[in-house]
């Protein structure tokens, strides 16, 4: 197995999302998928699939996340969601300590007006670089917006777990907090927008966006790890 002093700098962890709300698929397993299997990226990159599931019980989005942060240590967490409403890439810059679902999550629980830590601050700011990361993403052509709503569902929650985690407030946060963090939602895919509207992205498009992204993290790490 990889050891820690082996893997190249900056690492960073890279979550997307099972299929979730009767959708057969997610955009973001196509784009990590494709980002796995093309270009090199700067430093490394761990790609990890999560259950839509809220919460932080074993089976839970936030239990899988924890740990593998433990286990890999890495310098950013980088997270992926769907989007039905977005037209363009959405870097997220706030998670909110709300979750309040109008859908309920893979394991059938619906969540209403309820906080996802007890005692945190109302909001969290991200902390990657989301101008540099606007920058690329519009260098390689794909459209962009910053975004301050992540909407209050697992994305959001995962978001704020994420931000919380780093800061050090959190009491499971011992093993590791020096790492950054933020949420990037991307457009659906032309395939659910056939069945139910809405705007959509390819998965390519996507996929070259969120490459440009990634390396625009990685670069703004480099200096910190020297």
């Amino acid at each position: 197995m990889t050891t820690h002093s082996t893997i190249a700098r900056p690492l960073i962890l890279v979550t997307s999302f099972q299929p979730f709300g009767g959708s057969p698929v997610n955009p973001t397993i196509a784009i990590a998928n494709l980002l796995a299997a093309t270009t090199p990226l700067i430093g490394s990159h761990r790609f990890l699939a999560l259950p839509v599931i809220g919460g932080i019980e074993p089976n839970s989005a936030w239990h899988a996340v924890a740990r593998m942060i433990d286990t890999l240590q890495p310098d950013a967490v980088v997270a992926l969601g769907e989007s039905a409403k977005a037209d363009r890439i959405h870097i997220e810059t706030r998670a909110v300590n709300v979750r309040d679902s109008r859908i309920a999550d893979n394991a059938g629980l619906q969540l209403r007006n309820e906080v996802v830590i007890a005692g945190a601050p109302h909001t969290h700011s991200t902390t990657l670089p989301t101008q540099d990361m606007a920058q690329a993403c519009e260098s390689v052509g794909v459209a962009v917006t910053l975004s301050s709503d992540a909407g209050t569902f697992l994305c959001n929650e995962l978001f704020f777990r994420l931000l919380e985690r780093a800061s050090g407030a959190s009491a499971s946060a011992a093993h590791h907090n020096n790492f950054i963090a933020g949420f990037i939602h991307v457009p659906q895919l032309p395939e659910q927008a056939s069945q139910r509207g809405g705007p959509h992205m390819d998965a390519h498009v996507s996929a070259r966006a969120v490459h440009a992204m990634l390396n625009a993290v990685s670069a703004n790490r480099l200096p910190k790890l020297a």
